[in-house]
């Protein structure tokens, strides 16, 4: 039976919550990333900050966002490299992670089954389970595409 630690990524980019969100976006953008696990100085999971996170932020500080939370650019958006405004962009260079951050994660350990990892995205309607030790440290993260690319393993 395949489990959670024969497909999780394990080249894990992490960010703690007193980084930037200028910071995240770097790393989410730079690696092509939905998501982003949120650490402490021991590694332990804190949360995850998303990109839904990040633009929910920008809508707090700009009335019109650039880009909804379905990621399609509205006819202001001049520049499609921002999906925020001047006055957003600069508050990301100060604001921290912290004040994104979505501490209701999903986490699975390492002998969890494929299955059961199909039912907690599907139950808790994410793409991602982010899988931690004994400790609380995360490991790993499984996405819906680790679930389609363990089907083919025996």
């Amino acid at each position: 039976m395949v489990k959670a630690g024969d497909i999780m990524s394990k080249s894990l980019i992490t960010i703690t919550v007193d980084e930037t969100l200028k910071e995240a976006i770097d790393l989410l953008t730079m690696h092509r990333f939905g998501g982003l696990p949120v650490v402490d100085e021991e590694g332990k999971l804190k949360g995850a900050v998303s990109i839904t996170d990040i633009v929910q932020f920008a809508r707090r500080i700009d009335e019109k966002p650039l880009v909804n939370l379905s990621r399609w650019f509205s006819p202001r958006a001049d520049d499609i490299d921002m999906f925020y405004s001047s006055k957003s962009r600069e508050a990301m260079k100060s604001a921290r992670v912290k004040e994104a951050l979505n501490e209701n994660v999903i986490t699975a350990r390492e002998d969890t089954t494929m299955n059961e990892l199909a039912r907690l995205m599907k139950r808790h309607r994410t793409n991602r389970i982010h899988i931690v030790d004994e400790e609380g440290r995360v490991i790993g993260i499984v996405t819906r595409s680790d679930i389609v690319l363990g089907i083919s393993k025996p």
